[in-house]
């Protein structure tokens, strides 16, 4: 034997292997699939630049004796719209407050231009004002942090799990605004349970070593109790001072840590509201971190800005914002997601259930067998007692505690540790856990008159379960299916539909955007969003912000990004469709039209092809043109053409007028006249009396043929910086 021993670095450390996780490819915008199983003639549809209509269906049509599909909309008056196929992107389901029936939209009225342009207008009121403060934030000085040290990659190392891509991202974004000179003020948005509180600890650590004081603030004294375990367990090697300011603490003690607080002796203070209260005074507060901000009401937020006006501000929530208000508020914060589930993380499994006995005594038997712990929650303080009780005469052998938010502060804590201990196996209580807490034992949760909760605290609820490698599991109980209201019937299955991990965002869109997403761009906006629908709202506000970035603020952002293009639209002669013969089912045909719409680059519609033919065989010559039609739009856009058309062997290509893109005239004019020149076709410059420039390249026998004329144009052209 060579006698050589082998270690990997997690048995030297004694770790768990975690295999390291992939980015997944994302898809948004657009409909989605779930939401075209959903979408019925008379659905409500929102065309991006004709305005609200009713769906209609899909019908064949025929241009120029070549068959084409496209949906149908109908609008005020009983006009009909017809979208192509290609443009399925600018068609979106109208989503407002729930149970709000919009107008229809009258085509050629103005209507709906100028419903865009009153929303563009007060949108950027608001979205100046969010700048403004961008600005006065960049401008004021604030502490630069040094860079890491020896101790910060130690303390990093010991996390037990491997982080996960969107996790270290997150971190190394934080370290990075502490470091800079300007003070931070950056939101970590991440589902429940994906590791938003090793960012804390690590972003704290780092003011520590700057001998600056942390000031971590939560919303419930549970949470806070949670957060200084977390804290005391991974600063326990080094040399820091933890403190916690609530309930928990008897007025000798919270007056003792005040003291020292004041005096300096305290580096991290972990508290509930009463962190905010007069006599808290720091000696030199260096970093402030908010967990679950959402949870905070409008004073307590006042507070903080005075607070915060030049301390690096770490913001936490796990209540999510739609990946496209991400965007659009680029300026406004900065915003780290954290998408991806720890590894081995497994969905919660979610069932909608009448109260029943038998089934409850199921699930906490099967739970506790597997010597796992059950979460029991009953909202009413008035008769949890009465609950408890019933459970313990159907479960005799099976230990319960109740907590409430009216018990004795001692006595709570001491229910919440012994839980954490193990030393009972069944916790009765408010949903005063719902945020926050972290049991990785407990794996089972059932929810009694789940009717009675809003979607967010569903979720979170169902976060404190399923936090570990096990299966977990959460029973929403109601008295009675059918006696329930639509809304409360949708919201629960809404929460049954997305237990995937990371769902946080899909049911976002469900509810909280419905409502409006109110504390980023303040109370205002919900008004607007059932004006023109969800989808367009982000559309108008992109734009906004975009405008407020080249105009007003240019000076404020490094290079102001190249301006969005407008639309390219393409015709084609030929037979572009998905045959029926070759996918009967409407809604996948409808699907794959979007797919194939929205798709970002050619190696997707590659992909795409490969899919269509593994699943449903060999791909139809139609299929096939209207692929490639896809990817000539796709470089048409890349040319920022206004408009491609394919007839009578010959491919026209239309240039955007001067006034609508002076960008493309500096920038990409030229060297496409010249590309032009260098190809083996010929081809004609017209001019309709200054109206619109096209040229036209002759002897194109088929769509292959102009693609290929297509990439050769688009091979060196200098490509704009995309929005």
């Amino acid at each position: 034997a060579l006698g050589l021993a082998v270690y990997t670095d997690h048995q030297i450390f004694n770790r768990y292997h975690r295999p390291t996780t992939r980015r997944q490819k994302k898809r948004f915008g657009g409909l989605s699939l779930r939401e075209l199983q959903n979408l019925k003639p008379g659905d409500f549809v929102v065309h991006v630049d004709y305005g609200i209509g009713k769906f209609a269906g899909m019908e064949r049509i025929t241009v120029r004796g070549k068959q084409q599909e496209s949906v149908r909309l109908l609008y005020e008056g009983g006009d009909v719209l017809y979208v192509n196929v290609n443009a399925l992107y600018k068609l979106h389901k109208y989503t407002g407050k729930e149970g709000h029936q919009p107008r229809l939209t009258k085509l050629g009225s103005g209507q709906w231009e100028r419903t865009k342009a009153r929303t563009k207008k007060r949108l950027k009121d608001i979205a100046r004002d969010l700048i403004k403060l961008y600005a006065r934030r960049k401008a004021a000085p604030g502490h630069a942090f040094s860079p890491d040290t020896v101790w910060q990659r130690e303390l990093e190392a010991s996390f037990q799990y491997e982080d996960t891509p969107d996790q270290a991202a997150a971190a190394e974004a934080v370290k990075a605004d502490m470091e800079a000179p300007i003070p931070m003020d950056r939101l970590v948005c991440g589902d429940v349970g994906f590791g938003k509180t090793e960012i804390a600890v690590r972003a704290a650590f780092k003011a520590v070593q700057d001998g600056k004081q942390v000031a971590l603030l939560v919303p419930t004294t549970i949470l806070a109790a949670q957060h200084y375990e977390t804290f005391t367990r991974r600063l326990a090697p080094f040399p820091v001072q933890i403190e916690v300011l609530s309930r928990f603490r008897s007025k000798a003690q919270q007056k003792e840590a005040l003291e020292r607080l004041a005096r300096g002796e305290v580096d991290i203070v972990i508290g509930t509201h009463r962190l905010i209260s007069k006599d808290v005074r720091f000696k030199d507060l260096g970093l402030l971190i908010i967990d679950e901000e959402q949870r905070f009401g409008v004073a307590v937020k006042e507070k903080l800005r005075q607070l915060r006006a030049n301390v690096d501000t770490l913001t936490l929530t796990a209540t999510p914002i739609p990946r496209t208000l991400q965007f659009s508020l680029m300026g406004a914060r900065d915003l780290s997601i954290i998408a991806t589930p720890p590894p081995n993380r497994q969905p919660i499994v979610t069932e909608i259930h009448t109260f029943d006995k038998d089934l409850i005594r199921d699930a906490i038997l099967y739970e506790t067998s597997r010597g796992g712990q059950v979460f029991f929650i009953h909202n009413r303080v008035q008769s949890i007692d009465e609950i408890a009780d019933t459970l313990r005469a159907l479960l005799p052998n099976v230990r319960f505690r109740v907590a409430h938010g009216q018990m004795k502060g001692s006595e709570l804590e001491r229910v919440m540790k012994d839980f954490i201990d193990r030393k009972f196996e069944v916790l009765v209580s408010t949903n005063i856990i719902e945020s926050g807490l972290d049991i990785s034992n407990a794996n089972t949760i059932i929810i009694n008159h789940a009717d009675r909760f809003g979607l967010a605290e569903l979720h979170q609820l169902r976060g404190r379960v399923g936090r570990a490698d096990r299966k977990a599991f959460c029973y929403l109980l109601v008295p009675s299916i059918h006696g329930l209201s639509r809304e409360a019937r949708q919201r629960l299955q809404a929460v049954e539909e997305f237990s995937d991990l990371g769902s946080g965002f899909s049911l976002a869109m469900r509810d909280l955007d419905i409502r409006g997403a109110g504390n980023l761009l303040g109370a205002e906006q919900s008004g607007f969003i059932a004006d023109v629908g969800f989808e367009t709202y982000h559309k108008i506000l992109e734009e906004a912000v975009h405008e407020l970035q080249a105009e007003e603020f240019s000076d404020l952002f490094d290079q102001p990004p190249a301006p969005p293009a407008g639309e390219t639209t393409l015709d084609v002669e030929a037979d572009a469709l998905i045959p029926e013969t070759y996918l009967a089912n409407s809604v996948e045909r409808l699907n794959l039209y979007r797919r194939i719409s929205e798709a970002p680059d050619a190696d997707a519609l590659a992909e795409l092809r490969e899919e269509m033919a593994d699943r449903f065989g060999p791909v139809p010559p139609e299929v096939d043109n209207l692929l490639l039609a896809a990817a000539i739009k796709q470089l048409a856009e890349r040319l920022r053409l206004a408009r491609v058309l394919f007839k009578n062997e010959r491919l026209f290509l239309y240039v955007p007028a001067q006034e609508k893109d002076p960008y493309f005239y500096e920038h990409l004019f030229y060297p496409l006249l010249e590309r032009l020149s260098h190809l083996d076709h010929r081809y004609v410059l017209r001019d309709d009396r200054g109206k619109k420039l096209r040229a036209i390249i002759q002897q194109v026998p088929d769509l292959a043929t102009a693609r290929q004329i297509m990439e050769q144009l688009t091979t060196a052209l200098p490509t704009p910086a995309t929005t």
